[in-house]
């Protein structure tokens, strides 16, 4: 199936674990294609597969991700030679600490194409480059990203299935469907028709430095990830080591926590809130503004194509964005090198165009901007339901 060539690399490997769940083959007169999805679509997007594969477009150039990995490197090390040189005053201190968010967002980037295996030809070699960036670079569990993000991309925007809006109903109402049956069912865990309100002081600046921050060590312990476990140790030792060789212990938690109301709360990381501002922008312009609704079981394309939408190119949005300005393209082949993304997108919207499906571009501050008024459409959706308008 399309979601199975989609996400593996080497599928001769990946068969063999299959072959002991094999219950039978279809009989000649039943069709191979469910009745909810476009067969003609389906045959289509295999065409443009097969296109893709021949054309190299699968194909990493490895200088490409050097050069990335080599540009988060030097600006970690210049946030460090910043204080080191210059001392801690006001000016150094926050032009070092955002240096060290910048390389951190650019490292996050990273990560996410070696979880795709699109980095390296051979996987082991992007899973160990995975740990090395995801778990020592940035503090976090690779296999933990891994578990969360396929079920992102097997489903996205799929209430129950995609965990990237399990914000819904919870913290936020998503999606026009969802927003109403949560309005006539009564149900309110948030003033909702202020939710495009609230949404600025609390999931970009606080997803990272809370739920993330602790949720990684909690899956990393639960499922005894113990490799990444000792390998996102070394990040706080390094940490801790190298700055807290420059600033006062008072200084160094300023640095990297922010302290919150009283001694009672915890602390929270100052870069991770910046990171996380960056992050949660980026990440959610593509969704959030789309299709939220429960899984209605379609051909691999609509799947994709209903849940996420693009943003301009440029090379400031490429590099803003870790090229996730052509979501699109990568949510329909996610193991393609970023820097091909370009490539293909004139073919992804020639197939679109032929079968009548909404190909959306936008520039970068209009999709910042849907982010709010998508929420502010949902939660009036849900305001009106819930008092029977």
């Amino acid at each position: 199936q399309d979601a199975f060539v989609a996400f593996h690399v080497d599928k001769v490997l990946v068969s063999k674990y299959l072959k002991p769940l094999q219950i039978g083959e279809l009989a000649p007169d039943q069709p191979s294609t469910e009745p909810t999805k476009n067969e003609m679509l389906v045959k289509d997007f295999r065409e443009l597969r097969a296109t893709v594969e021949r054309m190299g477009l699968l194909e990493p150039n490895q200088l490409f991700f050097l050069l990335l990995l080599a540009h988060i490197l030097l600006l970690d090390a210049a946030a460090w030679l910043i204080l080191f040189y210059f001392g801690t005053s006001l000016l150094p201190f926050v032009f070092s600490l955002l240096l060290l968010t910048i390389s951190q967002v650019q490292a996050s980037w990273l990560q996410h194409d070696l979880g795709h295996l699109s980095v390296f030809r051979k996987t082991r070699w992007n899973h160990l480059l995975h740990k090395f960036v995801m778990c020592h670079l940035i503090g976090a569990s690779a296999k933990w990203w891994t578990l969360l993000h396929s079920q992102h991309h097997a489903k996205p925007n799929c209430f129950h299935k995609d965990p990237d809006i399990d914000m819904h109903p919870f913290l936020f109402t998503l999606g026009k469907k969802l927003s109403v049956e949560l309005g006539i069912k009564k149900k309110k865990y948030m003033p909702y028709n202020h939710q495009h309100k609230y949404f600025f002081i609390t999931l970009p600046p606080l997803l990272f430095p809370t739920y993330f921050h602790y949720h990684t060590f909690y899956i990393a312990y639960t499922k005894k990830y113990w490799v990444d476990l000792a390998w996102m140790m070394t990040f706080y030792i390094r940490f801790f080591y190298t700055y807290g060789s420059l600033l006062e212990t008072k200084s160094l938690l300023a640095y990297y926590f922010i302290f919150s109301g009283s001694l009672l709360n915890s602390l929270l990381s100052l870069h991770r809130m910046l990171e996380s501002s960056w992050f949660v922008w980026v990440s959610q312009m593509n969704h959030i503004p789309m299709d939220i609704d429960y899984d209605k079981n379609l051909d691999w394309m609509s799947t994709q194509l209903q849940a996420t939408c693009n943003v301009e190119q440029s090379l400031f949005n490429d590099w803003f964005t870790g090229h996730l300005n052509f979501q699109i393209e990568h949510h329909l082949f996610p193991t393609m090198p970023r820097h091909n993304y370009w490539k293909v997108a004139p073919l992804v919207k020639s197939l679109c165009a032929k079968h009548g499906i909404e190909y959306q571009c936008k520039p970068l501050l209009t999709a910042f901007a849907d982010i709010v008024h998508s929420l502010k459409s949902s939660g009036e959706l849900w305001h009106d339901a819930y008092l029977h308008k």
